[in-house]
């Protein structure tokens, strides 16, 4: 792990992240609401998805939070990052989607949801995402989202592309301003943390 993760300018960009969290937050409560999902006392879990996630801002940000956490509890989340990825190259090797839980998982709960990926944040509700052939994607919600869906007239659709966009604007922002090139991002959250914080630096 570097012991230097120091990313200049990235207070500004994090700030635009953050605007974009609050702003699918405030649209995502809307279309729960409307449906009457409520994730409290939830028979399912989210965090047993397999999500991977792809870009260099949300990886930083997310390694900005832990790196506020004391040393012993972010290093407790580091081992149980290493024991999911045995499990998810098993569960690979077998052909099997991997449903482990989220190494950031505590009693239930995130433990750093204030800094969760865009994934995360958007699932749940139906979803739709316009991609750059021209051709929409559906997506249904969660189990118990698609059995609320049942009892109104009217399913709401949370649209997830003006995110995308505004997501990879800022991607685009972190990387113009990298001193090299930097590979592309396909890495579950629990290979995000094992791999330690992106180690690079940009200057706006």
């Amino acid at each position: 792990m570097s012991k230097d993760f120091k990313i200049s300018g990235r207070d500004n960009l994090f700030s635009q992240l953050e605007g974009l969290y609050a702003r699918i937050q405030e649209q995502y409560d809307l279309t729960a609401g409307s449906i009457g999902l409520d994730c409290r006392a939830c028979p399912d879990n989210c965090c047993l998805s397999y999500f991977q996630h792809h870009t260099y801002i949300e990886w930083a940000y997310l390694w900005h939070g832990l790196m506020k956490l004391p040393k012993e509890t972010r290093e407790s989340y580091l081992q149980k990052a290493r024991d999911y990825l045995v499990q998810q190259d098993r569960c690979l090797r077998e052909g099997r989607t991997p449903e482990i839980m989220c190494p950031l998982n505590v009693r239930g709960l995130c433990s750093m949801y204030g800094y969760r990926l865009m994934i995360c944040r958007l699932h749940g509700v139906p979803n739709q995402v316009k991609m750059p052939d021209g051709s929409l994607r559906k997506f249904p919600g969660c189990i118990v989202c698609q059995r609320k869906s049942r009892e109104v007239s009217r399913i709401p659709v949370l649209d997830r592309t003006p995110y995308y966009i505004r997501l990879v604007e800022l991607e685009r922002k972190l990387r113009k301003g990298s001193a090299r090139t930097l590979p592309k991002v396909d890495l579950t959250l629990a290979e995000m943390l094992v791999k330690g914080p992106p180690e690079f630096s940009i200057d706006q």
